[in-house]
């Protein structure tokens, strides 16, 4: 996957393409259309994906709990789900929230090496400093994945300034970077190939419908 796209395929259950199905189809469109990895979300999309089409996983699960605002892979239950599925990579918040029950995220990363000490592991990141623990921490990969969607990275844009986020975090580790969250043109992955990163993942702009369409109607009415 390296100086490729990656394609994250998903939908939650809310979303009208929910479906394990429609997203293995959706991933087999991707791969025609040149991506090289994909990105998906549970144990039954990673699982058909693969099947169809062969292609690395980035696997997660998205998973609430009252205790903690992680949700993207927050606990050993979810390591386990997705072992069965047999991602590449795993992939989880690395924000350094407290995790269900009290887990910080040291213990966790220390749970997973002991319990599958050879499975690929992604920090998705909000933020430089995250991300440079992430690295401290020995993830294989860092990701970009949360930056704006958390409160201490609220208001902030991956693009903002020619990816000034991104520039400063390669600057400042040592793992692979992998460049995730509102990239949305070709052009904006292709920057960030230039800059030095890994991989680029691209989800919402290829594969969410309804965002898409709702881009254009929403131009119409302006």
């Amino acid at each position: 996957m390296k100086g490729k796209l990656i394609v994250s395929c998903q939908a939650l259950p809310d979303e009208p393409l929910h479906s394990s199905y429609i997203m293995g189809r959706m991933a087999v469109a991707a791969k025609e259309g040149g991506a090289r990895g994909i990105r998906a979300n549970t144990r039954e999309d990673i699982e058909q994906i693969k099947k169809e089409t062969g292609l690395p996983v980035i696997g997660i699960v998205k998973r609430d709990y009252p205790d903690s605002r992680v949700y993207i892979t927050p606990t050993m239950k979810e390591i386990e789900e997705l072992l069965e599925a047999k991602p590449e990579i795993i992939a989880l918040d690395a924000t350094g929230a407290v995790r269900p029950g009290g887990v910080s995220l040291e213990q966790f990363v220390s749970d997973i090496r002991k319990h599958c000490p050879g499975q690929l592991l992604m920090a998705d990141c909000s933020r430089v400093e995250e991300a440079m623990s992430a690295d401290r921490l020995g993830f294989d990969f860092v990701g970009t994945t949360l930056v704006g969607y958390t409160p201490q990275s609220s208001g902030m844009r991956i693009e903002a300034d020619d990816f000034a986020i991104i520039r400063e975090i390669l600057a400042k580790v040592k793992h692979p970077v992998i460049a995730e969250g509102n990239i949305n043109t070709p052009e904006k992955a292709k920057r960030v190939i230039e800059l030095g990163c890994y991989s680029v993942v691209v989800g919402s702009a290829i594969t969410r419908p309804q965002l898409i369409t709702r881009s254009f109607a929403q131009a119409l009415e302006e």
